[in-house]
């Protein structure tokens, strides 16, 4: 099990941000299965084509600019004039303008600022459990009508991530994506679950179930191995699906990554 004696406790105040400096790695491309996804998401990409000129927000970007410049890019594809602002609690990292973003000081209170668009990768996971409903509420109360927040985790390189998709309401959906050349079976993203998940995975628990199901439907496509692990899991997302477990269809555009993606309300606590 991993060791979370590292966990952070964020602390706001009327004239500081709201949170904790994080170790702030980060890597180039680290983020691209949730910046591909978000671009192709039929909600998200009709809320950025909607405004003239919306604004997202990257709370935490780190040590390194490079994946807000990259998320920046993506967005761009779908509005090109997003304008894109990254947030850094600690203020030696926040930078000059570059690269077509901004840079400021800011946490989960988002610097004053009323976003349409936010995204938080890899920053509560360094927090305690019980910090997250807070940080959640501090970004869901301070969007624009019909904004939208992702929050999530990955591994180092990006092969392995997932990340939740909320709005005013709370939590709409999870979805884990994954290099299909880097896993043995899909319960191996679960090391890279959202802070609020990864110490549910256990018998008893909806995620572990679904985890489960994901796995005996992945040995299931084993005749389909000599295809690729990719035509695999397709085999095995249908299977799921067909079985009656309640994950969203595979979308027609091909793509190189491996999705499962499923309504909150069946892997909540």
């Amino acid at each position: 099990m991993a060791d979370h004696a590292h966990n952070l406790r964020a602390e706001g105040g009327r004239f500081r941000p709201f949170g904790v400096i994080t170790r702030g790695t980060t890597g180039v491309n680290r983020l691209r299965r949730c910046d591909r996804w978000m671009t192709h998401h039929p909600d998200i990409s009709s809320l950025l084509r909607a405004h003239p000129a919306p604004l997202a927000l990257d709370v935490g970007y780190g040590a390194s600019h490079t994946t807000t410049v990259e998320w920046a890019r993506w967005m761009r594809r779908v509005n090109p004039s997003v304008e894109v602002i990254g947030l850094e609690i600690d203020p030696e990292r926040v930078l000059a303008p570059r690269d077509g973003v901004r840079f400021e000081l800011g946490g989960f209170e988002l610097a004053g600022h009323s976003p349409h668009l936010v995204r938080a990768f890899n920053v509560l996971r360094q927090y305690d459990v019980d910090q997250v409903p807070a940080a959640w509420e501090s970004v869901t109360s301070r969007l624009k009508p019909g904004g939208m927040f992702v929050e999530g985790t990955c591994d180092e390189i990006g092969r392995r991530s997932c990340w939740l998709l909320i709005d005013a309401s709370g939590p709409r959906t999870l979805t884990m994506a994954w290099d299909a050349f880097d896993i043995e079976q899909p319960s191996d993203v679960a090391e890279r679950l959202p802070k609020v998940l990864i110490h549910r995975n256990r018998p008893g628990e909806k995620i572990y179930e679904l985890l489960l199901a994901a796995d005996e439907a992945y040995r299931r496509a084993a005749a389909f191995a000599p295809y690729g692990p990719r035509v695999r899991w397709e085999k095995a997302h249908d299977s799921l699906r067909a079985a009656g477990v309640p994950i969203y269809p595979r979308s027609r555009r091909r793509t190189r990554d491996c999705f499962l993606t499923i309504d909150w309300e069946h892997v909540k606590p």
